[in-house]
């Protein structure tokens, strides 16, 4: 229970001092008959007005209090929030060619890149989120959707050889843009995974970046590869998977180019723990935004306070002009 004029509660301290005179007056008021001896009076029993006497003062004291409280304003309040969230369209740009399966990240980046991008997707429960893969060629693995369940499901299905191999960054990134351009949500990223340089498709990764700002489109670039010269890596031959070694180093500036155009980040992740940071980094920087409305009820508590103090006043009046008339007279 709240009070919306607690300033009245004061009042109740003004009660304190009438108490303490009240209680005074009893001990030192003296009789107006004097006896020479009270022994028989003593014995007489006593009756039930001389206790009625009290009631009067009972009953001024319980109207000053009732009437504080009913001054103050007691209020009953019921309140309730309603949300509503404005998600974020994401789509995610994994390259799947065949330097993915570079072992310098657990088991290897391919694996790695999976795992961590899952991990985001199911921490985001109120975005669309949509996947394109990209090698040689691009094609969309899963269109923007809410649905976690399937994304996953088809995030986990994608592997190396899906398509030719080759890095079609531009293209990647393209075939992402196109996904989103006609999406009526206000905030919208492409999160592009590569370890490579660009060296297929017929769309330049700049002219892609340029596209991505012309719709508003944010891009954030992660370059996966750790620093060293050579990287262990399976080949597929015809007598079976052999081991050889690659080069980790890619085209950095261009993925830096592509994400300061856009407005967006570029990181670089040389192993898993650096590879979830940057995911971690990603989903602070790209929050939903989420309304909030407050309602609140209020119901008025002050009526029976008010009907208190009344039947007080009444009471006693009664008591005064009908009950105990004949002992103050």
């Amino acid at each position: 229970m709240n009070f919306a004029n607690p300033g009245y509660l004061f009042l109740l301290l003004l009660l304190i001092p009438v108490v303490i005179w009240y209680i005074w007056q009893l001990r030192t008021t003296r009789a107006s008959i004097q006896l020479s001896s009270t022994m028989s009076l003593q014995k007489q029993p006593k009756s039930l007005r001389i206790w009625l006497l009290h009631v009067p003062f009972i009953l001024h004291v319980a109207i000053v209090v009732l009437l504080s409280m009913a001054l103050a304003r007691p209020q009953l309040s019921n309140k309730w929030q309603s949300e509503s969230t404005e998600g974020i369209d994401i789509m995610m740009a994994l390259d799947i060619s065949g330097t993915m399966l570079g072992e310098d990240l657990k088991p290897n980046r391919l694996e790695a890149a999976k795992s961590v991008a899952t991990d985001f997707v199911l921490a985001r429960p109120n975005d669309q989120i949509g996947l394109v893969v990209f090698a040689g060629e691009s094609f969309t693995q899963c269109p923007l959707t809410t649905d976690r369940a399937v994304l996953v499901n088809l995030f986990q299905s994608v592997k190396f050889g899906m398509i030719e191999d080759g890095t079609a960054i531009g293209l990647g990134l393209a075939n992402a843009i196109n996904r989103m351009k006609e999406s009526p949500t206000k905030s919208k990223v492409v999160i592009l995974l590569t370890d490579g340089s660009n060296n297929r498709g017929d769309i330049d990764p700049i002219t892609a970046a340029e596209i991505a700002k012309t719709f508003n489109i944010r891009v954030y670039a992660v370059g996966v590869g750790s620093y060293q010269q050579e990287v262990r890596v399976p080949i597929h031959t015809p007598y079976g998977v052999q081991y050889g070694t690659m080069n980790s180093e890619f085209d950095e500036t261009t993925l830096r180019n592509i994400a300061q155009m856009t407005g967006g980040e570029y990181f670089r992740a040389t192993d898993n723990k650096s590879l979830k940071a940057i995911y971690s980094k990603i989903d602070q920087l790209e929050k939903s935004k989420i309304r909030v409305r407050e309602y609140s009820k209020r119901t008025e508590c002050f009526i029976p306070f008010l009907t208190a103090a009344l039947i007080c006043l009444l009471l006693e009046i009664l008591l005064r002009f009908f009950v105990l008339r004949t002992i103050t007279e």
